[in-house]
């Protein structure tokens, strides 16, 4: 017994026992280092619920992100576009007169070149004269302003005449042809 008294007394009075105590009715009780243990495993499971809450926060953010910068470049294209189309009804009317003039001078090479130079211009920049003459009347391209009697050469609801061109951007009809359709 008295080795066993000088073995706890010697003990460095920090260390801690890591036996289970047992108690009379037979219950075993944890030690500090069982508690230290269980306090241990707590917060790693805090931790890991943590590391999922922010790694949840972190993918919601980058896809908010993400969804932000696509409708940024669809708004500046939609912007472009919208511009693009603005600027090229006011050049309708140029080319209006153009053909206006065409048809009274055909032979004259100035206006020829003036005429080319500008459906190279519209080309460039995805502007397209609408195809009416002897096409079917389509109401999404075609607006009719008269009518003539079907003929041999005509067959019903065909596009004999155009009084205006039409001109597409892209796929939106900027203006729809005028057009004198058979019946």
């Amino acid at each position: 017994m008295q080795d066993n008294k000088e073995a706890q007394e010697n003990k460095d009075p920090k260390q801690v026992d890591v036996e289970t105590v047992s108690v009379a009715d037979g219950e075993k009780h944890e030690t500090k280092d069982d508690a230290a243990v269980s306090d241990a495993d707590k917060l790693v499971s805090e931790l890991q619920t943590q590391v999922a809450d922010l790694t949840d926060k972190y993918m919601r953010v980058a896809a908010e992100l993400e969804n932000t910068r696509r409708r940024a470049t669809r708004d500046i294209e939609s912007a472009a576009r919208t511009c693009g189309m603005g600027i090229a009804k006011k050049f309708l009317p140029v080319m209006d007169a153009l053909e206006m003039a065409l048809k009274q001078s055909p032979d004259d090479a100035g206006i020829k070149s003036l005429a080319m130079a500008l459906e190279s211009a519209f080309a460039q920049i995805g502007i397209v004269k609408i195809e009416s003459v002897g096409q079917p009347l389509n109401p999404q391209f075609h607006s009719a302003i008269s009518t003539v009697p079907a003929d041999d050469a005509h067959a019903p609801n065909t596009i004999v005449q155009e009084m205006q061109s039409g001109y597409m951007y892209g796929d939106v009809v900027l203006r729809p042809s005028m057009v004198v359709v058979s019946k």
